[in-house]
């Protein structure tokens, strides 16, 4: 599954396609929304936020498209005008006069007004986005000693979207490595200086992400720029202290560490 950087990167793609401009059709595969679709027509796209793996369409007349990609969704911009040949079961069209957008194979698709965007359950769920440049490092501090998230090892910590929107697999393995942490951890365990490593890699390492990858040409992964130092690098040696990365399994999903330095 894609995870926050990701995400926030192909909503800056579909945002530079429509954003601002009037749309000429609107289409939705799913019945629940086809009442919605003459009332978008003539509407413009404002803005499309991410809250962490979800995207939310903001139009003119205030209604609000909340998708959420989960393993297989997937949006493509195309030329207005063309029929791209695709497998995949196209969702949702959104098209203006020179650009459209297209959504494949999701299930998680709503239309909402502001009242029901602030009651969402999925959204009233997850935690901050790491890519809300306006969350510091000391309020990630202190989300990771609160009660309810002081005592949860960092192997599945990591992964819950309550903690931090925007998280997933690979970053949690990043993560734990830049601060130098096996995955057994908890908050309450750590010394002053081990929490201030954690909570500013909680940070800088999603949002070094978002800014890099797919700048370069694109590896079999996610991207050229972001440089793993451990994820999918089992065997090879560990550049901090010449250590060999091993592969494991933690919460389901692969995990990747250096046993001479994350202690």
């Amino acid at each position: 599954m894609p995870e926050g950087p990701e995400i926030r990167r192909a909503a800056d793609k579909l945002e530079k396609a429509i954003k601002g401009k009037t749309l000429t059709d609107v289409w939705f595969a799913f019945p629940q929304l086809k009442t919605y679709e003459s009332s978008l027509i003539g509407e413009r796209v404002e803005a499309i936020e991410t809250r962490g793996k979800a995207i939310l369409t903001h139009f003119s007349n205030g209604l609000i498209l909340y998708s959420h990609n989960q393993l297989y969704g997937v949006w493509r911009v195309i030329k207005s005008g063309t029929e791209p040949q695709s497998n995949r079961v196209l969702r949702v069209k959104l098209a203006a006069e020179d650009k459209t957008l297209l959504l494949y194979s999701a299930s998680d698709i709503e239309l909402l007004t502001q009242d029901t965007l602030a009651a969402h359950p999925f959204l009233l769920r997850v935690g901050p986005d790491v890519l809300d440049m306006t969350l510091t490092v000391e309020e990630v501090k202190a989300r990771l000693l609160s009660p309810r998230f002081r005592r949860r090892q960092f192997s599945g910590l990591l992964l819950d979207q309550a903690f931090l929107a925007g998280l997933g697999n690979y970053l949690r393995v990043e993560i734990l490595w830049h601060a130098g942490l096996a995955p057994q951890h908890k908050a309450q365990d750590l010394d002053e200086a081990q929490l201030d490593k954690l909570a500013e890699a909680l940070l800088a390492i999603p949002r070094l992400s978002y800014q890099t990858r797919g700048v370069a040409k694109e590896n079999k992964h996610h991207g050229a720029l972001f440089s793993f130092k451990v994820f999918h690098r089992a065997g090879k040696p560990c550049e901090r202290c010449g250590g060999i990365i091993e592969k494991t399994s933690l919460s389901s999903r692969p995990f990747y560490w250096c046993p001479g330095c994350q202690t």
